[in-house]
């Protein structure tokens, strides 16, 4: 549900008070093509005959119409839900993920207390927990609160609340213990910045959980989605090749900062799109960026100079943090001359090895826009160990590079918990 905060306050439904559900991904196996933690809220009718709202999405359409009808009966009968999908070739009008994939949905009402709650907020969100109902469970079965969202932690990315566990008491009314046992397993997931389903042990043993096969011993289930702040992308270069990446890096995701040491080439007009522009040299930059921690295991470099002046510095520092990408551009001449210098420098075989020059993907890219592109595939494709660059339809076996072995409960059927 992280992924549709900026949308709400422009969401007339959740702004008015209107009833909701939640429609959130709690497994997925095979080839799928959204993670778990994919939520998509549905509004009733506001008139009799009219038709529901919806915001977001769960499978790029082949589900979404099961998904909302299940939602509306939700809202009707107040109970949870989890609903299942996948591929049946008995049946081809059936609602299923045609990609051969598995998923599994868990749908429950949204207060409008909630949703008001929800669509007031500017700030952005570090995390939102929730505690989900059990298939039949309604929120007064238990009188639960179900939903908490926490802010940015001051002391870094990787640092939960300190409060965590007196934030999370609301989902555990009456059992601080509970509580505290529940921020323990959710602290790893929100330095994470990922998604994940934490099951909690309450405190004084499992509680009943209600569902359509009965009272069933279990586990509380929280459903954690963190986000940790925008990656930074320093793009090292004032010309045509950085003026046509800062939008596509933003695109992306990333905080682009252009670095030069020009004033007069970084400040042109053309690179105010860029989160920020530092006038400075860019070895010390970065190494003055590393020193005040502002630089992680997910930053990039991008180096578009080709200058000796400024390049062999820079990569000379660059090379020595622990970065996600270190990339820059030139011939294969001037890669060599940088090769020698960063050996004289004392960089070894791993260090050279982390160095993507020439910068970019073999795209066959002329103009600064494809330039671009090339780039940034080859960002994208160094995140993983499975990418190879090659077209998809050369690619043996699923599509989406995330898959891991299914986990299944004692029915065969894919695990939420």
């Amino acid at each position: 549900m992280i992924e549709l905060l900026s949308a709400l306050p422009a969401w007339q439904p959740a702004a008015r008070g209107a009833r909701c559900a939640v429609a959130t991904v709690v497994a997925a196996s095979g080839s799928v093509p959204r993670p778990v933690g994919t939520s998509m809220l549905v509004a009733a009718p506001e008139h009799p005959g009219g038709a529901p709202a919806v915001l977001g999405s769960l499978s790029g359409g082949c589900v979404e119409g099961a998904v909302v009808a299940a939602a509306l009966d939700v809202l009707d009968c107040g109970a949870a839900r989890l609903e299942r999908f996948g591929y049946s070739p008995e049946d081809a009008f059936a609602a299923g993920l045609t990609c051969g994939g598995e998923l599994a949905v868990h749908i429950q009402p949204l207060a409008p207390e909630a949703a008001r709650g929800l669509a007031g907020r500017t700030e952005a969100a570090f995390a939102v927990v929730r505690r989900l109902a059990a298939e039949g469970e309604t929120a007064a079965d238990d009188g639960a609160a179900r939903l908490v969202l926490l802010d940015a932690p001051p002391a870094g990315l990787a640092a939960a609340p300190p409060d965590l566990a007196e934030s999370l008491e609301v989902l555990f009314p009456g059992s601080p213990e509970t509580a505290r046992r529940a921020a323990a397993l959710v602290a790893p997931v929100l330095a994470q910045g990922s998604a994940a389903i934490v099951p909690v042990e309450p405190a004084g043993g499992c509680v009943p959980a209600v569902s359509a096969r009965g009272a069933e011993p279990g586990p509380i289930r929280l459903l954690v989605e963190s986000r940790l702040p925008a990656p930074r992308f320093l793009l090292v270069g004032a010309n045509d090749f950085g003026a046509a990446l800062i939008p596509a890096a933003k695109l992306l995701g990333y905080r682009v900062t252009l670095v030069d040491a020009r004033p007069a080439f970084a400040l042109q007009e053309r690179f105010a799109a860029a989160d920020q522009i530092a006038v400075a040299w860019p070895h010390e930059y970065v190494a003055a960026e590393a020193a005040a921690g502002r630089l992680d295991p997910r930053s990039v470099v991008c180096v578009l100079s080709h200058d000796p002046k400024f390049d062999v510095p820079l990569l000379d520092a660059a090379l020595r943090l622990d970065l996600a990408y270190v990339g820059a551009m030139g011939s294969r001449r001037s890669h060599e001359q940088r090769i020698a210098a960063l050996l004289e420098a004392g960089h070894g075989p791993l260090d050279l090895g982390r160095l993507h020059s020439p910068i970019g993907l073999d795209l066959g890219a002329v103009t600064p826009a494809e330039v671009a592109v090339s780039i940034l595939a080859e960002v994208v494709a160094s995140r993983t160990t499975v990418a190879t660059g090659a077209p998809l339809r050369d690619r043996p076996g699923r599509i989406h590079a995330r898959d891991v072995p299914a986990q299944r409960d004692r029915r065969g059927e894919p695990a939420w918990t």
